[in-house]
C-alpha cells in the first residue's frame, strides 16, 4: 500500500473529483466546456499532488506538493462558484463540492504544518 492511500485527505480528494465529474457531466456545450475542463483538471490535481507529496523524501518537497494541492482545492471552489452563479450546476452540488473541498483544505493545512 502506498503512503497516500492511508491519508483521509487523499480519499476525500478522490470523492471531490467524483462529485465534480458527476455535477458537470451534463455540461458538454461549447460555451462552458472550458470551465468544465478547468474544474476537472483542478479537482484531479488535488489527489495527484497529495500522492506526489507523500512520495518525496524531503519534508520541504512534500510541503510544496501539499501546498499545490491546497491551491487546486481553492481553484475548484472558485470555479464551482462561477458554475453555480451561471446556473450550470445545482446548488446542492455546489454545497457538496464546497464542503468536501473545505475539509480537504483543512486536512492539507494539517499535513503542511507537520512538514
Amino acid at each position: 500500500m502506498f503512503k497516500f492511500e492511508r491519508l483521509e485527505a487523499w480519499k476525500l480528494a478522490l470523492a471531490a473529483y467524483r462529485r465534480v465529474t458527476a455535477a458537470t457531466h451534463q455540461l458538454r456545450g461549447r460555451d462552458h466546456s472550458f470551465l468544465v475542463d478547468q474544474i476537472k483538471r483542478a479537482a484531479l490535481s488535488i489527489s495527484s499532488n497529495i500522492a506526489e507529496g507523500t512520495g518525496r523524501s524531503h519534508p520541504g518537497e512534500s510541503k510544496h506538493f501539499f501546498n499545490i494541492a491546497k491551491g487546486s482545492t481553492y481553484e475548484v471552489v472558485s470555479i464551482a462558484y462561477i458554475l453555480q452563479q451561471e446556473d450550470l450546476i445545482r446548488a446542492a452540488d455546489f454545497s457538496e463540492i464546497y464542503q468536501e473541498c473545505d475539509e480537504v483544505a483543512k486536512m492539507l493545512s494539517g499535513l503542511i504544518a507537520r512538514q
